[in-house]
C-alpha cells in the first residue's frame, strides 16, 4: 500500500508537536506523500516548512486556538505535549487539559484523531509478559498516566460522540536502537511514518489501539488493530541484537518492567508487588 493519499480522499491534517523530533519527521514525510498540513507547536518550527504546509505557534491549553487550527481538517495527528516524565503540575496542563482541547476540536471539526500514546501507559507490566492491546493499563509515571488518560478520552469520544481515534502506543522511537530493552520496544522512523499514514488513509476505524513497535522478534506486544488499518512494520531491531544484548542497566526495577527507567524514577517500594 502506498503511504500517500488515495484519489478523492480528504487531505487536510493538523499535526501538533510539529517542532519535536517525531513531529518534524512526520511533517516532512506526510508532506512528501501528498497530505496538506497545518503544523503547530509551542516552539518555532526548526526547519524550512514543507511544501504547502503552514505553521502557527499555539499552546495546547488555548482551546480557541486549537479549535481554529482544526477547523476544516479531516484528521488531527496529536504528537504535542510533555514527552517525558515531569512534575504532575507540568504534565497536567498540556497532557490533560490540552488533550481535552484536541478531542473537542476533533468533535467540532468531525475529524479523526491519531494520538501519540506510549508504552509508559502500560509500563508496570513485567518483561516476562506478552501483552495484547486490551491489556490492563499500568502507567509508570505521571507522563504514562496522561497517556492512559488519552486512550480513555478516545473511548469516551468514540462512544459518546462518534469521534474516530487511533492510539499508537509508541515504544522507543529513535533512528536506531541503543539498548537491550530496545530490541523489544524499538520503532523505526519509517515504520512510524507508515503507521500514521495508514491511520490517515484507513476507512474502517472506530477507537483502536496499535502497538508502536517495529517487527522485533523479542517484542512483548502482540494482538492489536493494525490489520484494520492495513499497517505492518517493515523494519526490525533484530539486526542490532549482537551489539546491544549486553547493554543493560544495574537497576533491578528498570530491568524488571517493560517501561524501563521510568518505572524506577521516584520508586519508593521496598519490594515489588506480588
Amino acid at each position: 500500500m502506498s503511504a500517500g493519499t488515495a484519489p478523492g480522499e480528504a487531505k487536510q491534517v493538523l499535526l501538533t508537536g510539529a517542532s519535536g523530533a517525531l513531529g518534524s519527521m512526520l511533517a516532512a514525510r506526510l508532506s512528501e506523500w501528498g497530505w496538506g498540513l497545518v503544523l503547530t507547536d509551542i516552539r518555532p518550527f526548526p526547519d524550512a516548512l514543507p511544501p504547502g504546509a503552514r505553521f502557527r505557534e499555539a499552546d495546547l491549553c488555548d482551546r480557541a486556538a486549537i479549535r481554529d487550527l482544526a477547523a476544516g481538517c479531516d484528521a488531527i495527528v496529536h504528537f504535542g505535549g510533555v514527552s517525558t516524565e515531569r512534575a504532575f503540575e507540568d504534565v497536567l496542563g498540556p497532557n490533560i487539559g490540552g488533550l481535552f482541547n484536541i478531542f473537542e476540536a476533533a468533535r467540532l471539526a468531525d475529524a479523526r484523531v491519531i494520538f501519540a500514546s506510549s508504552n509508559h501507559a502500560i509500563g508496570f507490566h513485567e518483561r516476562s509478559s506478552a501483552l495484547d492491546a486490551d491489556c490492563e493499563l499500568r502507567p509508570d509515571t505521571y507522563y504514562g498516566l496522561s497517556k492512559a488518560y488519552g486512550e480513555l478520552m478516545g473511548r469516551l469520544y468514540w462512544y459518546k460522540h462518534g469521534v474516530e481515534s487511533i492510539s499508537v502506543r509508541i515504544g522507543s522511537a529513535f533512528p536506531k536502537p541503543s539498548t537491550a530493552r530496545m530490541l523489544s520496544s524499538w520503532l523505526s522512523y519509517d515504520d512510524l511514518a507508515r503507521l500514521v499514514a495508514a491511520g490517515l488513509r484507513a476507512t474502517d476505524v472506530g477507537c483502536d489501539v496499535i502497538w508502536g513497535a517495529s517487527a522485533n522478534s523479542r517484542t512483548w506486544w502482540r494482538k492489536d488493530a493494525r490489520s484494520r488499518i492495513g499497517w505492518a512494520p517493515q523494519d526490525s531491531a533484530d539486526v542490532h541484537a549482537e551489539a546491544l544484548s549486553g547493554i543493560v542497566s544495574k537497576d533491578p526495577v528498570e530491568e524488571r518492567y517493560q517501561g524501563g527507567h521510568l518505572c524506577s524514577r521516584n520508586y519508593t517500594r521496598t519490594r515489588p508487588p506480588p
